[in-house]
């Protein structure tokens, strides 16, 4: 597995586009779109929040249907959440004038928004948009690195990144290169089940389709599922992987050595984004990360991994650069997962040496500056060790700031 260039335009086949619809936003891109020249098998996982965005139902019922897909055509400023049939009447809108400009079945269309709940989008710059990009869509890096600008809210920098596997050639003659690419947006709202997100993934793989949903919905669990920035889970969390089978490998349809080296690349693309997200979080100074080790089960790895990247008391004491390291305990003990708190180690982790904060569920002594040092750098890592098995879990977060407040205290007006 090799790091490459670029996102969504990487792989062989794909297109990209973005411009100035002015959907909410005045003085910068707020449209976006990605285009195939082959149709795509596509797999998807959304928002778990029983209000669903009428994009999140549009897509759904397109991913579970089985269809094959061309486009997606995405907005930023508002999210097309609780507007009722008007707002799956623009999902429709926006595929028909998309299947018009790009000369393909409109069913084969996604769509995508992002921004402010309760607002409805204007269809006249919609429609727009969805002309510009059409006659804009390239397939260079650039244009994959200005869409994933294009999908911004409050994020304050673009996530991108892309990888190369090798895969057995479908003519049975050696292998072949096959791409994978994504591009994601997210900074707030950002909590597990399914995290808050927009999230494209791009690849010229053949693969089933069942197999593409079984890595996608796998993979989701280890990376997206297990970020947090705030403890909110948004109306229109969304991801979606397109293969278009244009690396001319052999299609990938049984579990086996392809597809765990193409599942590895496409988790790999999953962690990087959901980290870029997570370190992105609204008003953050600090990547946080919080390593679960010798659990019993994984899924209690997970809960307990989660709950301490979650803890707005121990988001805070980052911040703070405060090392009340009681506060690790107690996020790791209402957690739910049953353990010994006389077993559990906790250690702040650095380069070069560590911090044990506690050992055996005892706070012991430990120095201050060191501990100062380590909570003054950018990347923050705690690491519990429960002492009660073989499973561990990795999650994501962010400190909490002044800033959070004030991004969110008028980010309608």
């Amino acid at each position: 597995m090799i790091k490459t260039a670029g996102s969504v335009t990487a792989a062989k086949g794909f297109y990209a586009a973005s411009c100035a619809a002015g959907i909410k936003y005045k003085n910068r891109t707020d449209m976006a779109m990605i285009y195939s020249d082959e149709p795509c098998e596509v797999a998807g996982t959304f928002t778990t929040n029983m209000v669903k965005a009428a994009p999140v139902l549009w897509d759904r019922e397109v991913v579970y249907s089985g269809k094959k897909v061309q486009a997606v055509i995405v907005n930023s400023g508002i999210a097309n959440a609780a507007t009722g049939k008007e707002g799956l009447d623009i999902c429709r809108q926006t595929a028909d004038i998309a299947g018009a400009e790009l000369g393909i079945d409109p069913d084969a269309v996604l769509i995508g928004s992002t921004g402010v709940i309760g607002m409805q989008i204007p269809i006249d710059r919609i429609k727009d948009g969805v002309v510009q990009l059409a006659k804009k869509k390239a397939a260079t890096l650039e244009a994959g690195t200005e869409a994933s600008k294009a999908i911004m809210t409050t994020d304050t920098v673009n996530k991108e990144t892309a990888y190369q596997i090798e895969l057995p050639a479908a003519d049975g003659d050696g292998s072949v290169t096959v791409t994978i690419g994504g591009m994601s947006k997210g900074s707030g709202m950002i909590h597990p089940n399914m995290c808050t997100m927009l999230g494209y993934i791009t690849t010229d793989a053949a693969i089933d389709k069942s197999l593409l949903q079984k890595a996608t919905s796998e993979i989701v669990k280890d990376t997206f599922n297990m970020i947090s920035v705030d403890g909110d889970t948004s109306t229109n969390d969304t991801l979606l992987v397109m293969a278009n089978g244009k690396a001319g490998n052999a299609c990938i349809a049984e579990e086996g050595a392809a597809y765990n080296t193409f599942f590895a690349a496409l988790k790999q693309i999953c962690e990087d984004l959901a980290i870029k997200m997570a370190s992105d979080g609204e008003g953050a100074t600090k990547l946080v990360t919080s390593k679960v080790l010798h659990m019993d089960t994984k899924e209690n790895a997970r809960i307990l991994a989660r709950s301490v990247i979650h803890s707005s008391l121990v988001k805070a004491m980052i911040f703070g650069k405060d090392a009340n390291c009681g506060r690790v305990l107690c996020a790791l003990g209402y957690a739910g997962p049953e353990f010994d708190p006389n077993t559990v180690t906790v250690t702040l982790k650095g380069e070069e040496k560590d911090v044990i904060f506690c050992e055996n569920g005892v706070v012991l002594p430990f120095d201050e500056e060191l501990a100062l040092e380590l909570l003054s750098k950018d990347a923050v890592t705690l690491v519990s060790d429960m002492h009660m098995g073989e499973e561990e879990a990795t999650a994501w977060g962010c400190d909490l700031t002044y800033d959070y407040v004030k991004i969110n205290g008028d980010y309608r007006t």
